[in-house]
């Protein structure tokens, strides 16, 4: 298997755990609160990691790895990790998963042209077919004229689709610089481990500055139910999912991986129906169609 195909695999893998993942911290999220939530959910996919890497690798965090690896890996989990999914829970909490996500399918364009930029990394007249098809099918989903957020109120629609838009910017920034992190070969496993590492440390460094540690334990002893939620979302995002798309922007290009990890509003349309009883029309299920297209061209370039 060449590593083009090793990546655009792991981007769908780490979309599919991204799915999970929301689905969960939607339901947490309702019962400790965004900011709990996300102070927890570092702390439990960094014991995972820790874990993960000393079987691995026999050492709990990556010893070896130089001071340039952790500014860039550092600075990735700091904007993408800390602040963005900080940004993400907010749109979770106020509009829910799918409606969130649809201003996150942006993150793959900025990342595209910032790529382009940046890096010089160009796509074959075939990926840029793939990538516009696919998030124009992700569009048309999360568009969808029919569907109901669930009686959101207008201030919450509006600071919700904000925190969408700043969720989207941040993921793209972390992306890029995790890019730079990952050159020579570097383990996405350890190259999680850092960003993980330096974005608990910022978000606990100002959680002990606030004086908010001892809420936030408070908070998960009275919502047991809250806390295994935190859990299972943290397994399945940070820790797999976030993982495997370190495999794929290591394997192949950035805006390329980037398309394929932006599917989970197409994954959550059936989830969001029998869940969030949501309602949609044809034009969501057309745009699941067209974003199955998209997908196909990028794996057959």
């Amino acid at each position: 298997m060449n590593a083009t195909l090793i990546g655009q695999m792991a981007a769908l893998a780490a979309s599919f755990c991204f799915t999970n993942g929301s689905m969960f911290f939607t339901f947490a999220s309702r019962k400790i609160g965004v900011m709990v939530l996300n102070r927890t959910r570092l702390l439990i996919a960094l014991a995972l990691l820790g874990l993960t890497h000393w079987a691995l690798y026999g050492l709990p965090f990556p010893i070896a790895a130089g001071p340039e690896k952790w500014f860039w890996l550092g600075l990735s989990g700091t904007i993408g990790l800390a602040f963005g999914d900080v940004f993400l829970f907010t749109g979770y909490a106020k509009i829910g998963p799918r409606l969130t996500m649809m201003m996150m399918s942006i993150s793959p364009i900025l990342t595209t042209i910032l790529a382009w930029i940046l890096f010089q990394e160009t796509l074959s007249p075939w990926q840029i077919t793939g990538v516009v098809v696919t998030i124009s099918g992700i569009a048309w989903v999360v568009a969808d004229k029919r569907s109901s957020p669930g009686a959101v109120a207008e201030p919450h629609l509006v600071s919700g689709l904000l925190a969408g838009v700043g969720a989207a910017v941040c993921q793209a920034a972390g992306l890029l610089l995790a890019r730079q992190g990952l050159a020579d070969g570097f383990s996405p496993l350890s190259a999680n481990f850092i960003r993980m590492f330096c974005a608990s440390t910022v978000f606990w460094g100002y959680t002990f500055l606030q004086g908010q540690a001892g809420v936030t334990i408070q908070t998960l002893k009275a919502n047991q139910r809250g806390l295994l939620f935190a859990f299972i979302g943290a397994f399945s995002g940070p820790f797999l999912g976030v993982s495997f798309s370190m495999l794929a922007i290591q394997k192949t290009e950035v805006g390329v991986a980037s398309t394929l990890m932006a599917l989970p509003p197409v994954f959550l349309l059936p989830l969001s129906y029998i869940i969030f009883k949501e309602r949609f029309g044809w034009q969501a299920i057309a745009g699941t169609i067209l974003a199955i297209a998209g997908t196909g061209l990028l794996f057959l370039v």
